[in-house]
């Protein structure tokens, strides 16, 4: 018989290999019609299925197959290279806040989740033309582990193929209300929130340009979001926020109607001068990291006119990372023009 000692011996060994031996994987698959005569019938379902051994908490990232959000989730590609063009919304997303919230989708070993997804107003066949084209889903995944912390997971991905012809595009309907009105469907507390957020982010853009117009040497502000300096990349920074600081925010749409609660604001970059508000925001301080003023700052520098900058990472974390590994993305990315722009901690 074992001793007691030699017992809880044995039971800790046991489950420290069960530990090293679990694992966590991912499959996913994207299924649809084989042929559309039209983008309004191009709808897809991405199934992701846990085929690991371990429990997973996957965040519902908005740019990813687990939300509907009309963003761009899909790569899409015909033979000859052709892609269509995204038409769809660009945002700001923080994982950890996402986390705490709580907005994650479980899935026990085995199990799968399906997704339903419209394409019809997010991608534009016009100019890549009709032809056969391959579906992929993005296929990157953000999971919670125990002790909170976030860790990414790559997906075995299962492209779908289809044919797309006819009607090419269907332009987005646009709302005669967002023209006419400051403020849709925003409460009286919202609306002194946002002529405060909309001070602040004024300040962080004036502010912004003025840095980077003066500095044409590297500097640890510089170099912290943007990385390694060259006289190009600093030349493209400099216009983004020379166009972002000649807005007026004050004269700005503010759509309140967004029901997202881990998403903080989102536009449509050929949309200038509307920006949709989340749940994430109302919790957000008016200036500080992640903040109101920064988050229009983000959203502002989607805007096409303003340069039209992408999401290719969230968070102070990943920003500083890919300064590092990747200054040409940096700086056509919406986070570290924010960072940059809240500089908080501040950084000379």
């Amino acid at each position: 018989m074992f001793s007691q000692s030699l017992r809880g011996t044995f039971i800790s060994l046991a489950s420290l290999v069960a530990l090293v031996s679990a694992t966590q994987s991912l499959s996913l698959k994207v299924s649809g019609p084989s042929s559309v005569s039209s983008v309004e019938n191009l709808k897809l379902t991405t199934t992701l299925t846990n085929t690991g051994d371990e429990t997973l908490k996957i965040l519902n990232d908005p740019r990813g197959p687990l939300n509907k959000l009309p963003t761009d989730t899909f790569a899409i590609s015909a033979g000859s290279g052709a892609t269509p063009s995204f038409t769809g919304i660009k945002l700001k997303y923080v994982p950890s806040t996402a986390a705490e919230l709580g907005a994650f989708t479980v899935l026990a070993p085995g199990e799968s989740v399906a997704v339903d997804h419209d394409l019809v107003h997010t991608y534009n066949f016009t100019a890549s033309g009709a032809a056969s084209y391959d579906i992929h889903a993005r296929n990157a995944f953000s999971i919670v582990n125990a002790d909170a912390t976030i860790s990414t997971i790559y997906a075995d991905s299962e492209a779908h193929s289809a044919h797309v012809s006819g009607k090419l595009v269907v332009p987005r309907p646009t709302s005669t209300l967002a023209r006419r009105a400051t403020y849709v469907g925003c409460t009286a507390a919202q609306k002194t929130s946002l002529v405060a957020a909309a001070s602040a982010a004024q300040a962080y853009a004036a502010a912004a340009s003025s840095y980077a117009v003066a500095n044409t040497a590297a500097t640890t502000r510089y170099t912290t979001w943007f990385g390694a300096y060259t006289a190009a990349r600093h030349t493209t920074v400099v216009s983004h926020y020379t166009k972002i600081s000649g807005n007026t925010f004050s004269s700005f749409t503010w759509d309140c109607s967004c029901t997202e609660a881990d998403t903080y604001a989102f536009v449509y970059p050929d949309t200038f001068g509307t920006i949709n508000l989340c749940g994430a925001f109302w919790d957000a301080p008016t200036t500080g990291t992640d903040s109101k003023g920064g988050t229009i700052i983000h959203e502002s520098s989607h805007f096409t006119v303003n340069g039209g900058t992408d999401d290719h990472v969230y968070g102070q974390t990943a920003c500083k990372a890919l300064a590092k590994s990747d200054p040409a993305s940096a700086i056509d990315n919406a986070d570290s023009h924010e960072y940059f722009a809240e500089n908080n901690p501040t950084l000379a």
